[in-house]
């Protein structure tokens, strides 16, 4: 049998190693079986392309440092309870903007829209009202990046810290179902920013925000309308943002 069959062979034989384990962990019904099938899967998929052995992300392929570029909003921030509210008073039109750190919906949002929003905030059109939710609290491994980056992003408020520290936890977002950033990431974020003293570090590791932004959460739900992050409301209603050209047409 020459070289190639051989691997050709081997390769048929792997594949067929895979669909077995993902179809004996289905069979089981064990939601952690299949989670082991799935690896499995990507494993031997990895290893027949390349002979690439998986592993999980490295912190240090995605470090939680401001990227270049990042600059500060030239409009009033205060943040109240749980919510950060970012723009003039008499602004044309206020909005609530939900989202979640951990969410890409939003991460998407906030590149297609978040210049746009900057420019109008800047220019005292728009006033933005930002719930940082603990939404997908179970999505990160261990669970909470969320909810620790809500609170973060809260005590960076505290510090006049909120818009560079929101910016780049989106722009450094880490991905749904790894690890997130632990809380001494997000601590060296804000001293990277320029936070100084310990009341940071202090807000930040006893999660002092935490029971605010659950209660904004808690209390979204129970009116009815919220259905995921991101969502933009406007005196109670949801705005669809599909439209093009809603925040143009809030402005006008």
């Amino acid at each position: 049998m020459g070289g190639a069959e051989r691997n050709a062979r081997k390769k048929k034989q792997q594949a067929q190693q895979a669909t077995r384990a993902v179809t004996a962990a289905r069979s089981g019904g064990d939601r952690n079986k299949v989670v082991l099938g799935v690896v499995v899967v990507v494993v031997l998929a990895l290893v027949v392309i390349g002979g690439v052995v998986w592993t999980a992300r490295s912190k240090d392929d995605q470090a939680l440092t401001p990227p270049a570029g990042i600059a500060d909003i030239s409009a009033p921030v205060a943040r109240e309870g749980a919510v950060v509210v970012v723009g003039e008073p008499g602004a044309k039109a206020t909005i609530d903007l939900y989202e979640d750190f951990l969410c890409p919906a939003c991460r998407n949002f906030k590149e297609i829209y978040g210049e746009r929003m900057k420019s109008e905030i800047e220019a005292g059109n728009l006033r933005v009202r930002y719930h940082a939710l603990p939404f997908l609290i179970r999505y990160s491994d261990p669970e909470g990046y969320s909810r620790d980056s809500s609170n973060a992003a809260l005590c960076a408020a505290d510090q006049g810290e909120f818009w560079e520290y929101h910016e780049t936890l989106f722009a450094q977002q880490p991905e749904e179902g790894g690890p997130g950033y632990t809380k001494e990431e997000l601590v060296k974020l804000g001293t990277d920013l320029g936070i100084t003293g310990d009341g940071f570090k202090q807000c930040v590791e006893s999660g002092a925000h935490e029971a605010e932004a659950q209660a904004g959460l808690d209390e979204l739900r129970a009116g009815g309308q919220f259905k995921g992050t991101p969502t933009v409301m406007k005196d109670g209603q949801v705005i669809d943002f599909g439209n093009e050209n809603w925040l143009t047409d809030l402005v006008k």
